[in-house]
């Protein structure tokens, strides 16, 4: 049995980010089973929350990372960004969308599906390629790197924002800022 130690900074990247792919599940299964659709509203706006942050911090650590580290890591990235701007188009439609309009869910059930498998190949090849090549303390490292661009990074996706590490650490802090203001006064909910 795997013991892991309960606080955060001690958890290594690939434990941070697999967690986060089990909170959008759950959450996606939330919001298929939810009848009201103030819930699944506020359901699907902490999901987006949550997917930018997870999105953000991976383009700014674990793609230049792979890039570094693993064969083949820079198309992997590249195959990587590509899904997160299917994944960001998806979401730009939830936003505004009517939750009790049936295209709702079907923008839903096309976001569940590209999560899925975003994580499926995450966790089935990259996660196990950065374990072998990359050291524990390196790997809690950027797992400490990943937490802290989760709390300054975006809430909204912006599909025009370029997909850069220079870009997420130089202006994504001011793009997360004015998004979590745009929440605080539309009351949305961000986790």
């Amino acid at each position: 049995m795997n013991v892991q130690n309960t606080t955060a900074s001690a958890q290594d990247v690939v434990d941070i980010l697999t967690t986060d792919h089990r909170e959008m599940e759950d959450l996606l299964d939330q919001i298929q089973r939810s009848p009201n659709a103030e819930q699944r509203r506020e359901l699907t706006d902490t999901l987006i929350a949550e997917v930018m942050r997870h999105a953000v911090a991976e383009e700014m650590y674990v793609y230049p990372t792979m890039e570094k580290r693993i064969p083949d890591g820079e198309e992997e990235a590249e195959h990587d960004r590509e899904e997160h701007d299917e994944i960001v188009q998806v979401m730009k439609q939830l936003e505004d969308a009517d939750a009790d309009e049936p295209a709702f869910m079907d923008r839903v059930h096309k976001l569940d599906e590209l999560l899925r498998h975003h994580a499926k190949d995450e966790e089935a090849d990259q996660f196990p390629k950065l374990r072998q090549r990359i050291s524990g303390e390196d790997l809690v490292e950027l797992g400490k790197k990943v937490e802290k661009a989760k709390q300054m990074a975006p809430t909204r996706p912006h599909p025009s924002a370029p997909h850069s590490e220079l870009f997420h650490k130089t202006v994504g802090p001011g793009v997360g800022m004015v998004d979590r203001l745009r929440d605080q006064l539309s009351g949305r909910m961000t986790g």
